[in-house]
């Protein structure tokens, strides 16, 4: 007899608190992730969504206009994958279940993702530019190799303007505090946003008035 799925009520919580297009969305990727791996179990990382099967294996998040999923080792499943640079995650923006790659093609990454992990296989090194700064917190480090798309990003941006982001995570007093900037950043680096973008957007707006 198979075993019970391992399953976390704060998943469970998760779920419940997302956005109504979100939540088959996730109750279906949680369905899918179990199926490929029953031995695996579920956590709560970055605030969001966590699966872990021999170390990290893959999360998942839902955002107020689109869900994303990711495996840990994204970039030896899927390097080249365009979808994946649309967004955090593997599978860029998913706003519907049709955004859901085919059964099969899951199943078949899942399980790739499962046989790296009982190879021990790590996840490549995120490499760091000239001049960025070296404070990059642990947890941002890790929750960027599962969003490939936001790591780009980061990277392409001047030593300074990673500063910004580096400093707003480091800052951080608690722990609950640094999980929820992490996630925000992971999200707005995914949608190519730089730090005080809402800030430049102000301004923008107040010169075209003036």
């Amino acid at each position: 007899m198979p075993s019970e799925p391992q399953l976390d009520p704060r998943v469970d919580e998760y779920i419940r608190k997302a956005r109504p297009f979100a939540q088959p969305i996730l109750i279906e990727l949680r369905r899918r992730i179990h199926a490929a791996c029953p031995q695996l179990s579920e956590t709560i990382k970055w605030g969001m969504p966590a699966f872990e099967y021999k170390g990290p294996l893959a999360g998942m998040a839902a955002f107020k206009q689109h869900g994303v999923f990711g495996f840990w080792k994204h970039e030896l499943l899927l390097k080249d994958s365009a979808r994946a640079k649309q967004a955090m995650g593997s599978f860029g923006r998913i706003t519907s279940l049709e955004d859901l790659p085919t059964q099969a093609a899951f199943r078949t990454l899942a399980r790739r993702a499962v046989r790296l992990n009982d190879q021990g296989v790590r996840a490549p090194r995120t490499k760091t530019r000239s001049g960025q700064s070296a404070s990059m917190h642990p947890q941002l480090r890790r929750a960027l190799r599962a969003a490939p798309a936001a790591r780009r990003f980061l990277e392409s941006l001047p030593p300074s303007q990673q500063r910004e982001y580096l400093d707003w995570i480091a800052e951080a007093k608690r722990d609950e505090t640094r999980a929820r900037r992490i996630a925000t950043a992971v999200e707005w680096l995914g949608q190519g946003k730089r730090r005080n973008w809402k800030y430049e957007a102000k301004d923008r707006v107040s010169t075209r008035t003036s």
